[in-house]
Order: C-alpha cells, then sequence, then structure tokens
C-alpha cells in the first residue's frame, strides 16, 4: 500500500480530505497502531492494512449519513465514531462500548487530536438512558434486529439507524414490521475484497419497535 493510500482511497470513495483532516486520520491511525501493541484494541496489526480496514471502510458510509446527533453502539476502538468526528466537526458523536480499555484509548485520542465534537461513555447500550440521537451507528456490533432493539429507547423523533455490515440481505428479516429498511447501500471500500454494505433504518409512523 502507499504512503498516499489515505488521499486515493478517500477520492476513490467521492469523499475530499482537507490537509487537517488527513493529518488528523493518520495521527489516530498512529495512536490506533502504538496502543495496539499493548491492549489489543483491533485484530488488524499492520498500518498499511488498517487504512483499508479501519479508515477507508469508515469513511465508506461518509457520503450517505446526515447531519445531527450521532451515537456509535459498540465502538470499539473508535470505529467509525472518530473517524467520521474528524470529517464532520459541525456534527457531534457520542462514542460508547462496555469496554474500558477501549474507551481509554478512544478518550486519550479524543484529548490528543483536540477533538471538540466527541463524548466517549463507556456503558452498555441498554444502560444509557435519557439521551436522543438523529443517527444511531454500528460497526460489527451485533445482529441488525437485536441493534435495532436495544438502541431504540435512545433514537429522537426522526432519528434513523445505519448499520455498517457485509453481506446485509440475511440479517433483513429480523428487522421488525414497526421499522421500515429505507435503503441497503453496497459499498466499495478501496483495498478491500470482502463485501460491505449499510443498511439504514427508520421507524414507522406511529409505532414503536
Amino acid at each position: 500500500m502507499s504512503g498516499d493510500e489515505l488521499s486515493l482511497g478517500a477520492q476513490q470513495l467521492g469523499v475530499s480530505l482537507t490537509p487537517e483532516q488527513h493529518r488528523l486520520l493518520s495521527a489516530y491511525l498512529a495512536l490506533l497502531h502504538k496502543w495496539n501493541k499493548v491492549y489489543n484494541l483491533t485484530a488488524i496489526r499492520d498500518p498499511q492494512q488498517m487504512i483499508a480496514h479501519h479508515l477507508l471502510d469508515s469513511l465508506a458510509v461518509l457520503p450517505h449519513l446526515w447531519s445531527g446527533r450521532w451515537l456509535d453502539v459498540g465502538c470499539g476502538a473508535g470505529l467509525p465514531g472518530m473517524v467520521l468526528a474528524i470529517m464532520r466537526p459541525e456534527w457531534s458523536f457520542t462514542l460508547l462500548d462496555s469496554n474500558s480499555k477501549k474507551t481509554g484509548f478512544v478518550q486519550q485520542a479524543v484529548i490528543e487530536l483536540g477533538l471538540q465534537n466527541v463524548t466517549v461513555r463507556c456503558a452498555r447500550v441498554e444502560d444509557l438512558q435519557s439521551e436522543a440521537f438523529d443517527g444511531i451507528i454500528s460497526r460489527a456490533f451485533t445482529e441488525l434486529g437485536d441493534f435495532l432493539q436495544i438502541s431504540q429507547h435512545l433514537r429522537a423523533k426522526d432519528g434513523r439507524w445505519a448499520a455498517m455490515k457485509g453481506v446485509a440481505e440475511k440479517e433483513l428479516h429480523a428487522v421488525p414490521d414497526t421499522c421500515h429498511i429505507d435503503k441497503v447501500q453496497v459499498l466499495h471500500v478501496p483495498g478491500l475484497s470482502a463485501a460491505r454494505s449499510l443498511v439504514v433504518v427508520s421507524k414507522r409512523e406511529g409505532d414503536a419497535v
């Protein structure tokens, strides 16, 4: 992988990076690689592979998202929330995970990168209360139906879900009747041969999940 694969990959995804965004994404990747040696935050060890598997994979969903308050459920080492927060400083992001080791890393990364639009929470999604989000996103967190069920109490009135998946079709049957599948967007991530897709789901008018 070339040293400028991040810029080239983003361009292929239709995402333009400012020099500052490129710097912040590269700095986040360097922190992830450094901490990963000690804390085992991600199975991907090679920084070059991390560009496609983590940064570009997260950037791929950006053109299909909407502005507002976002919750990243099961953020792990901060994906996709950290990448999205760097790209959209005018949006706000709450990054949630029950693993204190991982949220500890994310909090440190937020501080070192100087991100003003990120809040980190160490808790189970079921225990988070009294917050309402315009978008609720997850990347390989749990099955689609379960994701909708356990996070529905955190959705704002017109909020929607965005679930990052591999092959999504096998999980669509589990979407509750009270929800509507707005779209299943097939994604082509530069440097990745594995299937990727984004499932956007809304709540049907007048229904509870």
